[in-house]
This record gives structure tokens, C-alpha cells and sequence, in this order.
């Protein structure tokens, strides 16, 4: 499963932990030391700060982002050297996004067009924090409450880049399949209230723009699976393509250029943003 289908596609992989980074990887291995030096199991290390052996170990692993309650108690119970305090500071991680997502992360924060066609979830910039919840419970294995709550907090924060504030403006274009929201992921209440989110983003963001694509489509231009593109404020684009456990960032021209086709495709045998604007009226009166 992808950051969107979790916490974030790239938003940790399926039900797991985001990759580590270096200073994530530092950080746990001066908590590990520490630890031995004291003479304390990663059970006792538990005990002490209040959480889990499973939290500790994910943290000396570099595999977790400590939240600050664990950093304090840590250094409390490891001598107060004042080490995990700095080398907190120079952690760098947003929680609740995979590794492999985190470079297109940070290219969509400045991006000025960003183009989406999603056949698994309805897209992390759109989804309800309900959605979310229900789509990061549903992939084996489950996260426990810090973990999903770390996910969902990291989507929503994301939804702010379709602000009409930024400057400028990012266009944004997603082309959803229709058989993602008849899934009803999470049950009739959290379906109706995705439906009128969905109608809500549309109508009141003038640079945001959702097609349907229908359940009958004789020809389709995304039977390769997802895809993303993306425009820098340079004018330059890069592609993102993800998968179970792994995403790739796409650079190559040639690639880009065919990314750009079957997009240009894709929009064309969609539903037209006001007829698609219909569909989802009509699916949430269904309801």
C-alpha cells in the first residue's frame, strides 16, 4: 500500500513504520548507548519513559520519530547529559510520511501544478480525517494510536497547499476512479461525508479540479496504475509513481513526456469536472 493509502501514498507503507533517515538512525543509536551504559533493558528504558520495548526498539532502530514526552523522559532516565535534548534538535523527519515519499513532499509544497490519477484511495490532499482513519486501519499491520494518529495528522497538514492563499497558487488536477468511492471504505457515514468534502474542496477552491473516471471505460489510458506529475515554480516537472512498500521519483524527460500522454488521456475519457460534480451529488443523495 502507498503514503495516500496510509498515512500519507509515500503517508509510512502498508500499516508499517516510515523508513529511517540519518539523524533518525543517530539519534536512536545515542538512545541505545545511553541505555547500555545505564545498564537497563529496552523493557526497563519502557518503563521509565512510559512507553513500549516494541516503541523503544523502533526508536534505537531509527525507525520511529520520537515525540518530545519521549525524548524528556529518556533523558530524565539516562543521566540528564543533555545529549537526546540536542540531538533531538536535529532530527529531521516529517512524522507520518514514508521515506520515499518525503522528496515529493517537499516539491509539492512549492509546486505551482500538480496532476493526480488514483485508482486505490481517493488522494491524501482530499480524503477526511475519517477516510484517512479507515483506510490506514484496513492494511495489515494495524498502527497503534501514536502511529495512525502521527499519519493523519501529516495528511491533513498537506491539505493546506490547496490554499488559494499560497503564491502563487498551485493548479491542481485529480482524475479519481469512480470504484473508489463506491467501495465505501469505512462504511456509509464516512462515504457521505467524503462525498461532500469532495463537493465542498470542489466548490470552494477555484484552482482545484476532480473527474470521475466511470466504471465502464472500454479504453483506458491508467491500466499501468497511479500517477502523479508535477510543475516547479522553474517550470519543471517530475513524476511520482508508487507501489506497495516503495514509491519512485521520476526525472527522466522521455518519462515525463509519456506520464504527460496518458494523463492528457486519462482527463479525456473521464467525466467532465461539472458532470463528475453531478455524479457525486447523485452518489451522496444515495446514501
Amino acid at each position: 500500500m502507498t503514503e495516500d493509502a496510509v498515512g500519507a501514498t509515500g503517508t509510512a507503507g502498508a500499516g508499517g513504520e516510515p523508513e529511517s533517515s540519518d539523524s533518525l538512525r543517530t539519534f536512536g543509536a545515542v538512545v541505545q548507548a545511553l541505555r547500555l551504559h545505564a545498564g537497563l533493558s529496552r523493557a526497563q528504558l519502557g518503563e521509565h519513559v512510559r512507553y513500549s520495548q516494541h516503541t523503544v526498539a523502533s526508536v534505537e532502530l531509527g525507525r520511529r520519530m520520537p515525540d518530545p514526552a519521549f525524548v524528556e523522559r529518556a533523558e530524565e532516565a539516562l543521566g540528564n547529559t543533555g545529549a537526546l535534548r540536542a540531538a533531538a534538535g536535529c532530527l529531521a523527519r516529517q512524522p507520518g510520511l514514508a521515506a520515499w515519499f518525503r522528496q515529493w513532499a517537499r516539491l509539492e509544497r512549492t509546486a505551482i501544478s500538480l496532476c493526480t490519477y488514483e485508482c486505490r484511495v481517493v488522494p491524501g490532499l482530499l480524503q477526511t480525517e475519517a477516510y484517512a482513519r479507515a483506510v490506514s486501519l484496513s492494511v495489515p499491520p494495524i498502527p497503534d494510536e501514536e502511529e495512525l494518529n502521527q499519519r493523519i495528522a501529516a495528511r491533513l497538514e498537506r491539505q493546506e497547499l490547496l490554499s488559494t492563499r499560497r503564491k502563487p497558487p498551485c493548479a491542481f488536477s485529480f482524475v479519481i476512479e469512480q470504484a473508489v468511492l463506491e467501495r465505501h471504505t469505512g462504511g456509509e457515514e464516512v462515504t457521505r461525508e467524503l462525498l461532500g468534502h469532495l463537493l465542498e474542496v470542489t466548490g470552494r477552491h477555484w484552482n482545484v479540479e476532480v473527474q470521475v473516471m466511470p466504471l465502464r471505460q472500454a479504453t483506458h489510458a491508467g491500466l499501468d496504475g497511479p500517477l502523479q506529475l508535477l510543475e516547479t515554480p522553474d517550470n519543471r516537472w517530475f513524476g511520482y509513481s508508487e507501489g506497495q512498500e516503495n514509491g519512485r521519483l521520476i526525472m527522466d524527460r522521455k518519462s515525463i513526456s509519456l506520464l504527460h500522454q496518458r494523463y492528457a488521456k486519462l482527463r479525456s475519457q473521464a467525466l467532465t469536472p461539472e458532470d463528475s460534480r453531478r455524479l457525486l451529488e447523485r452518489m451522496r443523495g444515495s446514501l
